[in-house]
């Protein structure tokens, strides 16, 4: 199984790609996990591969060969469309950061539904940051994310608890786990 995930900096990316890794570990895959976050302190590009299996040889998935995309920005989703296969799966949050073109008025924000729906049918939009005000922190919409994909993956609710349980901090460990439960909610809706 291959997983991209994908946002700017700032929306823990990294952090979400180490829990799932973490949990597929536990289930008890071979994991390999790369990552690639450029300018991600000045809201700048993050990218993570996960792969999972019995055995996993190269921690990069190849052009056409993710099997889920997991975007926290839209525009994010759309430079990583040639690495799905057909059919794969998309999980796109409804969040929009201007690029300074945008900002400026010089370029309209595109709509990518057209372009990811060339790619696939199998299309989740979610809206996280609405989901993540609810919880009344908008640091979660990475945790929202992992909700949803959970739904898809094999692992039972209680391992990816355990994993929230041991890696994240007491403060944070809660709003978390109560954002990752609403983003499994919302997929089910």
């Amino acid at each position: 199984m291959n997983i991209l995930m994908a946002g700017v900096g700032g929306q823990g990316i990294i952090l979400a790609s180490d829990i799932l890794a973490q949990v597929m570990l536990i289930y008890g895959y071979d994991v390999k996990k790369s990552e690639i976050h450029g300018m991600a302190q000045r809201g700048g590009s993050v990218m993570s591969h996960i792969r999972f299996s019995d055995k996993v040889f190269s921690p990069i998935i190849s052009k056409a060969q993710c099997d889920i995309l997991v975007s926290s920005e839209e525009v994010e989703t759309a430079r990583y469309l040639d690495f799905l296969k057909p059919d794969a799966r998309v999980i796109v949050n409804r969040y929009r950061l201007s690029p300074p073109s945008v900002a400026l008025g010089v370029d309209e924000y595109p709509d990518i539904s057209d372009l990811i729906l060339e790619k696939t049918s199998h299309v989740c939009f979610i809206d996280g940051n609405d989901i993540a005000r609810s919880l009344s922190n908008q640091r979660v919409v990475n945790t929202i994310l992992l909700g949803v994909l959970s739904t898809l993956l094999e692992p039972d609710e209680s391992i990816w608890e355990e994993c929230f349980q041991t890696m994240l901090k007491g403060r944070i460990r809660d709003v978390n786990i109560r954002a990752f439960k609403a983003g499994r909610a919302a997929k089910a809706n």
